[in-house]
């Protein structure tokens, strides 16, 4: 296999050489990387230094990249967050470049060759990121038993958790999915909300500290505690969306098994239903304000963008939907404001809003659509009579 030398943050790792022929280079070479998960990888290493700086004891964390490919990600964790690393892959020659990039540090990283559910069934982790390709559906209830203080989760089935692939979502997630505008955000909540349900069968509850929709893939940070009381406080903030595709109306139904009215309340038409899915919120400012301060202070290469997702992400509402603003002008046929002028807009009626992270184009508000579209229009009207009285 021929490979080469890469830079990421402050490490260097030796990785396959990937054609760039092929349809999709990262699965032309024999070992799995793939070069544009650098922005996801420079996030983690920030929050495994943010959980690692919280520490209230002095023992080294424990972490498992449990089905590592070429083992880039667990090795920048060594290298740069400098907690105790497991690098685990069940290809044989994932296996060996891991262990020729082993030995190029001095920091304790033990190499495996396993499969990762026998592994995470068999021995404990403080922390155990699953990054596998595809959905990460099976190794979830292992990963559950194995974490003790942090599970990082990526999903790249990013269309049968959004509903664009719905039969796979139900499959693989026992969960409705529903493809709407904000699809990804659904998306999120049903993975975050099986996780959930995964952890409390063992008497564990989940804390999601940081949860972002990147390019092609989802991923999902959760603070772990065992507890059957806080177990139980995360099954009541599991729940339902109900959506109405006729004149947009959406709201959280909490509870797994809520009362569903099946007309909207607003227009009478039918209701379509997404979930059993997360309704708590996504991120913590304290721990999300931790790691932006580690990006921007840290070596990352992609700093910028790594920032402005931990920036939204930390300012962002917590409602369990949002509005796609576009959407909203074609409905309306209305000339366009600043959407800053509408979020301050929307505030300004008393209801609450901000950017967010899904979309440069949408707004999360805990205004209900006849209200956004009121506010909207109002703005619009406004707008248009002073660019009339400028001519």
């Amino acid at each position: 296999m021929r490979t080469r030398l890469a830079l990421e943050g402050q490490t260097s790792v030796l990785v396959p050489r990937l054609d760039p022929n092929a349809s999709y280079p990262p699965s032309s070479a024999a070992v799995f990387y793939n070069p544009r998960m650098e922005l996801s990888r420079d996030i983690s290493v920030a929050c495994i230094q943010a959980l690692d700086n919280n520490q209230r004891d002095n023992r080294r964390l424990t972490y498992l990249d449990a089905l590592a490919g070429c083992g880039i990600r667990g090795l920048r964790v060594a290298n740069e967050a400098q907690v105790e690393v497991t690098v685990n892959d069940y290809n044989l020659a994932a296996y060996e470049l891991i262990k020729r990039n082993a030995r190029r540090f001095q920091q304790n990283v033990h190499v495996e060759h396993r499969d990762a559910n026998a592994l995470m069934s068999e021995a404990r982790f403080n922390v155990i990121d699953v990054d596998p390709f595809g959905s990460p559906a099976p190794f979830v209830d292992a990963a559950c038993r194995s974490a003790s203080k942090m599970l990082c989760v990526t999903a790249t089935d990013t269309a049968p958790l959004s509903g664009a692939h719905f039969s796979a979502g139900v499959r693989r997630y026992s969960a409705l999915p529903m493809n709407t505008e904000y699809h990804a955000e659904t998306g999120i909540r049903i993975l975050i909300g099986t996780i959930i349900r995964e952890l409390v069968k063992y008497d564990k509850s989940a804390t999601p500290v940081l949860a972002h929709a990147t390019e092609h893939y989802y991923r999902a940070y959760l603070l772990l505690d065992r507890s059957a009381e806080l177990a139980n406080a995360c099954v009541r903030s599991m729940g339902f969306i109900a959506h109405c595709f006729t004149c947009g109306h959406r709201y959280g139904l909490p509870g797994l098994f809520p009362t569903l009215r099946p007309d909207c309340a607003i227009c009478g038409a039918k209701l379509a239903v997404a979930g059993p899915l997360w309704l708590g919120t996504l991120h913590d400012q304290k721990f999300c304000r931790q790691v932006l301060e580690n990006i921007e202070t840290g070596v990352f290469g992609t700093k910028r963008r790594a920032a402005k997702i931990v920036t939204l992400c930390l300012n962002e509402l917590d409602t369990v939907t949002f509005f796609d603003y576009h959407k909203l002008l074609r409905e309306l046929k209305c000339p366009p404001v600043p959407i800053e002028t509408l979020v301050s807009g929307l505030r300004t009626v008393g209801c609450r809003a901000s950017r967010t992270h899904f979309s440069g184009t949408s707004i999360k508000t805990d205004a209900d659509a006849d209200t956004l579209k009121r506010v909207l229009l109002d703005l619009s009207c406004e707008s248009e009579k002073a660019r009339l009285n400028r001519r």
